[in-house]
């Protein structure tokens, strides 16, 4: 109920009639203020008068009264500067620290505002706001997307730069570890990352112009190669041995567990024993990756340049020991699209803001505009609702969508929600 109040003071979506505090005071409200995304009140720079007298200060809303004296504001000095208390239910009179009265205004929502809201948090049809998506503009429709963009560029920023923190400012180092995420396609992606965390690169450099101990350090990190059993062949015992005397040599961790990796409802072609053959494959063959990365123009440069391979074992095997029909193993044009969309595109960005180059950021916005859309249960939801996906970038934005503000039903925050809510046109004699 509070966010619904929220919602319903800054965009004024007040019920006809006069407004008047619990003590009779007549309200007008100028400016409600901005919401205030930090500690303190909850709106701040309000505008109002109070029986005629101008007040310029702060607004908090809260559903009861009596919350601004559970959440300690009454002995906060930060309070003070508090105009007025929007409450859904006035059951306690409040004062604040410096022990005046505070002004208090019961806000009843529209009943059309409030009817609509139940049916954004109620209804199993997804997305909810489906009913008004094909009337509304184009432009209202793209503008939201690009913000939704940015907001995915800027909130995997924030998981690049944890993971170059863990690297001690190493950005080739968290560059691997993204790349490694993006090969985990989804299923194993935290298994990825956390493997990609274990694997000792400086070792590892010293070795990578040997593709078969390559292989050993990135399966022996990964567990697979800590069990014995009768029916495993030779190149597993090899590679068992060969992992087993650099590990003692570089004196390096424990590796994961196996049961960090899944396997099932996985095709063969992605088991992670394949992934992770490909990975050992690009990461032989591609010496100052991360620096050819981050010069690449195109897509297709992209493409050429992530592409890979494996050894000639992993051509007929999907796991140890258990042959198949022998098959190049190359990564699809569509999966390596995703690594693009996923892994490489915003390390360009976050690279870019780092270093405060501007071209870095738009050539990662130019390339989500260039690669085709991601095919998921997502963006076939919304294309289902009348959303056109053209792009990585729609797509992107999408899965921004659904997951930060759809499955967290923080439709108040999205436009497609503000839309939804002024739609009906009993709602415009209150906007």
């Amino acid at each position: 109920m509070e966010k619904l109040l929220h919602y319903v003071w800054s965009h004024k979506l007040f019920p006809l009639g006069e407004l008047r505090t619990t003590d009779g005071q007549l309200v007008e409200v100028i400016d409600p203020g901005l919401p205030n995304p930090h500690a303190g009140p909850d709106f701040i720079g309000a505008k109002l008068k109070l029986d005629g007298v101008l007040w310029a200060g702060n607004v908090e809303i809260h559903d009861r009264a009596s919350d601004w004296i559970k959440h300690g504001h009454d002995r906060d000095a930060a309070y003070n500067n508090v105009i007025l208390h929007v409450v859904g239910e006035a059951d306690d009179s409040v004062h604040r620290q410096d022990g005046e009265t505070m002004p208090e205004l019961v806000l009843t929502p529209p009943d059309e505002v409030t009817r609509r809201y139940d049916e954004l948090h109620q209804t199993e049809i997804r997305p909810r706001c489906y009913t008004i998506l094909t009337d509304l503009p184009k432009l209202t429709i793209h503008s939201w997307l690009s913000v939704l963009q940015v907001e995915r560029f800027e909130r995997k920023t924030k998981d690049i730069q944890a993971r170059l923190d863990l690297c001690g400012g190493h950005w080739e180092d968290a560059f691997f570890i993204t790349l490694a995420r993006g090969y985990g396609f989804g299923l194993n992606a935290d298994a990825f990352e956390a493997w990609a965390k274990l694997v000792p690169l400086r070792a590892v450099d010293k070795h990578r112009d040997n593709l078969f101990q390559v292989e050993a350090f990135f399966l022996g990190t990964a567990g697979f190669l800590e069990e014995d059993r009768p029916d495993y062949d030779d190149y597993y015992i090899c590679l068992k041995k060969e992992y087993h005397y650099l590990r003692q040599k570089f004196s390096l961790p424990e590796p994961i567990t196996t049961s960090s990796w899944k396997l099932l409802r996985t095709r063969p072609g992605s088991f992670p024993h394949v992934r992770l053959a490909q990975l050992a494959y690009l990461y032989h063959h591609s010496e100052g990756l991360f620096s050819k990365v981050m010069e690449t123009q195109t897509a297709d440069e992209l493409r050429k340049l992530l592409a890979t391979d494996v050894s000639a074992y992993w051509e007929e095997h999907f796991t140890f020991s258990k042959t198949s029909p022998r098959k190049t193993k190359q990564m699809s044009k569509s999966g390596l699209d995703l690594i693009i969309i996923n892994a490489v595109v915003p390390f360009l960005y976050a690279y870019g803001r780092h270093c405060q180059k501007e071209y870095l950021c738009e050539r990662a916005t130019i390339l989500l505009e260039e690669l085709p859309a991601e095919n998921n249960y997502i963006t076939r939801m919304w294309e289902g609702a009348g959303i056109l996906v053209t792009s990585a970038a729609d797509s992107q934005a999408l899965i921004q969508l659904q997951k930060e503000y759809c499955d967290k039903h923080d439709c108040l925050r999205c436009r497609f929600g503000y839309q939804y809510l002024k739609h009906q046109k009993q709602l415009t004699s209150y906007l």
